[in-house]
């Protein structure tokens, strides 16, 4: 960006990025709720101009807006603030982040991302709320209902989330750790209670089915409402089993406050989550893969620009290219077919106009995308 200043402007030197960052880290909490309350009005007014495009239109708990909440890690390779050894025993981070679900049409938005130590656990509680808490303030209209569906994986399965996601009448789709006694319990259930499972194509899978557990568990505990869903499947040859495994089978459970859908589509539903590593995957292809600052204060800032970076690069998307495949690109296609094309700078009439390769591969694609970013913003 910085080698064409008059198609992109005058872009700052690291040094100089380097200065705001560490001037913005020293009022971090007044900064970092002013960066988000500045993207959640940005976000309504991009789903807005997206009519039938957008993640939340016309929501409905048959069409729930999907929020999905994971952690990941970021290895620190020199001393920083805050880094510590990881489960993975790595050196570094564990954020956790939520992301809005586009879809299969689509790929996804960071609601926010917090920064924690290498140390934090997985399962910890407090944080998985403060996530929630803090994405569902990106969120444009109501935040109540089961027209917003919840994902998380196991480490989200804990009496504190589920019972704040049921006082917020959320719907919910949680990873679920099985009891020791899974054996005998799987052993009640009988053959024609099985129902084939569906793999990623809506097709039933072969060697995999699902049941409900939920009337052989002691729930008293828990919230009223709360399915106990059960997979079992035979793993891929060559697989190695687990200590968990039951007779061969893979087992896996997750529990949920649907009341409507069949077994195999509400399993279908919760294996989707996958796609949050999806999402991680592109903030890190867009600056969460390397921390570059020694101050914990500082890379919070990096965390939420690098979530301002990757979701405006999805609202592009969104906005420009709904109907084409270059709406699920990543960053890495994106920049190789779509912000790499050759161009000429040409000056007449005081007026400036970027003339693009017309035998490029996607030059056509760029035009109509900018055509419809314009059409957006007139002027």
């Amino acid at each position: 960006m910085r080698g064409e200043p008059a198609v992109f402007g005058k872009v700052a030197s690291d040094p100089t990025a380097s200065r705001v960052l560490a001037r913005l880290a020293e009022d971090v909490t007044t900064v970092l709720p002013a960066i988000n309350t500045a993207r959640a009005v940005a976000r309504a007014r991009v789903w807005a101009a997206a009519g039938a495009h957008a993640p939340g239109h016309a929501r409905t708990a048959g069409n729930p807006l999907v929020i999905d909440i994971d952690a990941t890690l970021v290895t620190a390779h020199s001393e920083k603030e805050n880094a510590a050894p990881t489960y993975k025993r790595g050196y570094g981070f564990h954020p956790l982040c939520a992301f809005a679900d586009h879809g299969p049409a689509g790929t996804g938005e960071p609601l926010t991302v917090l920064l924690r130590a290498g140390n934090a656990g997985s399962n910890t509680a407090t944080d998985h709320l403060t996530v929630l808490t803090q994405a569902l303030a990106q969120i444009p209209g109501p935040t109540r209902g089961k027209s917003i569906l919840v994902r998380i994986d196991g480490a989200g399965g804990s009496h504190k989330v589920i019972e704040a996601l049921t006082r917020r009448r959320l719907a919910y789709s949680v990873g679920w750790t099985l009891p020791e006694n899974t054996p005998d319990l799987l052993k009640l259930i009988p053959e024609h209670v099985w129902t084939p499972a569906y793999d990623a194509e809506d097709q039933v899978r072969d060697g995999a089915w699902v049941a409900e557990l939920t009337g052989l568990l002691d729930l008293r505990r828990w919230p009223a409402g709360m399915r106990v869903i059960v997979r079992k499947e035979r793993p891929h040859p060559g697989a190695q089993l687990r200590f968990e495994d039951v007779d061969g089978m893979r087992v896996t459970a997750f529990v949920t406050n649907a009341t409507r859908g069949q077994l195999a589509d509400l399993e279908l539903r919760h294996r989707r989550r996958a796609r949050c590593e999806d999402r991680i995957r592109i903030a890190k292809d867009t600056g969460l893969a390397n921390l570059p600052l020694r101050s914990f204060a500082a890379n919070q800032i990096w965390c939420a620009v690098v979530a301002l970076a990757t979701e405006i690069t999805a609202w592009m998307q969104l906005l420009a290219l709904h109907g084409h495949d270059a709406r699920r690109w990543e960053p890495k296609k994106l920049r190789f077919a779509l912000f790499t094309i050759p161009a000429t700078i040409a000056r007449s009439g005081r007026r400036v106009r970027l003339h693009l390769a017309s035998r490029a591969p996607f030059t056509s694609l760029t035009i109509t995308a900018l055509d419809r970013l314009g059409a957006l913003a007139p002027g």
